[in-house]
């Protein structure tokens, strides 16, 4: 796991080519450093994972000190009548993780032991609730944030665990990771500004760790044929960007941060004005804490004592 050289197996022991990723998640369980649940990209963490992603999460907010910024935290679920505002169904709905509970009665309950029992479909025993898994950190906040807003926006950090269906054995895959994001609220040029500084910034801390990165246009992977036109639109009107960093041997890009840039798609379903009365716009830029931290692990190697003395600086100052 030290460096990118550590993924330099190319076929399994029954002569089947592996995943690229397969070394460095064997060596990351192996280590102890990932706990295995049983479901693809669901996994606790070790004490030592831990303190890297605290440690980041430490960095990214010192990083931001000079930004006059609130914070906030929300927990990992949301309202459903937020998910239904901001877009995310219409663009997203294969990632979405809806809250089920169970309302039946006695009877019900029987014939729900006895289909887990024998593994049978529970789901026309389950009732949707009003809550959704949050798929991304900032969501909740701009319902938060209806009205007029003060002269130069706000800005706003927030760090917590978001959910998106996206089972996959690529430790960077994860479904429940968290991000910490520095959110604007306000005019079009402000938002501009905020999501290029903080591309700035992000690429500066980064390397600062001693990961390879660069700034990169992308677009999110939105659903169907409509999302198509999206996704394009988006890349030409260059509205995200990605950090990203080589991972192993076959030196994929990886997105580790992104800067997004939202227009008018918050401020308008959720009642955001700027003070001259027009409606605001939104830019976020995020830190994946996780795959921060598995890309820290993946370059340095697991054990954080060893690390080179800049980067342990940079995060146990």
């Amino acid at each position: 796991m030290t460096d990118r050289s550590t993924a330099t197996v190319d076929q399994g022991s029954n002569g089947v080519p592996e995943d690229p990723w397969t070394p460095f998640r064997d060596q990351l369980l192996a280590e102890g450093l990932l706990v295995p649940t049983g479901v693809d990209g669901l996994y606790g963490r070790s004490g030592t994972y831990e303190s890297v992603a605290d440690a980041m999460d430490r960095l990214v907010l010192r990083v931001g000190a000079d930004q006059a910024a609130s914070s906030v935290r929300f927990p990992p679920v949301m309202p459903w009548a937020t998910f239904e505002r901001n877009g995310y169904l219409e663009s997203f709905p294969d990632q979405m993780g809806s809250v089920h509970t169970f309302r039946g009665d006695e009877r019900d309950h029987a014939e729900l032991l006895r289909r887990t029992e024998a593994g049978e479909d529970r789901g026309t025993l389950l009732e949707t609730t009003d809550m959704v898994l949050c798929p991304a950190v900032c969501h909740p906040l701009y319902p938060t944030m209806g009205g007029v807003l003060p002269d130069g926006g706000r800005r706003v950090e927030v760090y917590g665990y978001c959910f998106r269906h996206e089972p996959s054995t690529d430790p960077f895959r994860m479904q429940a990771f968290r991000q910490h994001d520095y959110v604007y609220l306000g005019t079009p040029d402000g938002a501009r500004h905020h999501r290029d500084l903080w591309l700035e910034r992000g690429l500066e801390v980064l390397s600062g760790l001693g990961l390879e990165v660069a700034s990169v246009v992308a677009n999110d992977p939105f659903f169907g044929r409509p999302g198509r036109m999206l996704a394009a639109n988006q890349r030409n009107e260059e509205l995200k960007y990605e950090i990203v960093t080589p991972v192993y041997a076959t030196q994929r890009q990886t997105a580790i941060s992104s800067s997004n840039c939202h227009l008018d798609h918050f401020g308008s379903p959720f009642g955001i004005e700027t003070p001259d009365g027009e409606v605001a716009h939104t830019s976020c830029f995020g830190f994946g804490v996780d795959r921060i931290t598995l890309a820290l692990l993946h370059r340095h190697g697991p054990d954080p004592d060893g690390w080179p003395a800049g980067v342990r600086t940079q995060l146990w100052p």
